[in-house]
């Protein structure tokens, strides 16, 4: 289950490949790394026009199992889920690396290792297929709670490619790319529509 990605790819750039007329980021530095229940980019509908605003990552658990957010959403055939599948609700996530532990502790330091995966080496800018919603309780810690309402968000996941399966064989983020036109130029991902 990834808990950890990062955003390395400025504003502009990102504002540039998801075709994001308005954005609410306000000064947006690079994430090295970005955990369960920090804000990070988001693209989203407004009416006709793409925004960005910045979300908490993790969306609310089912009422029964109550626990943590929700970051990695496997299981898109339960009631909890399919309310927020609708066009209004789904989101691009922005990010350039995702990283999973190893499956074996290291022999020399007794801990798993971070294993981080990218299209290529040069970790270029691709999305998460995600959803969103709003959140009207509390977040961060039981001793800091921070007061809602929050805009939260988790993405969806699929079966490991090849190369993640090895590190993780149970699922892996659905990774949407960036596909040119005719004419070269960046056609943005089409999945939030």
């Amino acid at each position: 289950m990834c808990n950890l990605y990062s955003v390395t790819t400025n504003q502009e750039a990102i504002r540039a490949l998801f075709r994001v007329i308005n954005r609410y980021v306000g000064n947006l530095a690079p994430m090295p790394g970005v955990f369960p229940d920090y804000p990070a980019p988001v693209i989203r509908h407004a009416g006709a026009e793409r925004e960005m605003v910045l979300m908490r990552w993790g969306m609310p658990p089912p009422p029964r199992t109550g626990g943590p957010p929700v970051t990695n959403i496997r299981n898109t055939s339960s009631p909890h889920w399919r309310g927020w599948l609708k066009p209004e609700n789904r989101c691009l996530v922005p990010f350039n690396s995702f990283a999973e532990y190893a499956p074996e502790p290291n022999p020399e330091t007794k801990k798993k290792d971070v294993v981080w995966f990218a299209l290529n080496d040069d970790r270029p800018l691709c999305a998460f297929a995600g959803i969103w919603t709003e959140f009207k309780g509390d977040r961060g810690t039981k001793s800091n709670p921070v007061p809602g309402p929050h805009l939260v968000y988790g993405f969806l996941t699929t079966s490991p490619n090849a190369v993640v399966e090895p590190i993780h064989p149970k699922a892996m983020p659905m990774i949407l790319t960036v596909i040119a036109d005719r004419n070269g130029t960046p056609a943005a991902p089409g999945a939030i529509r």
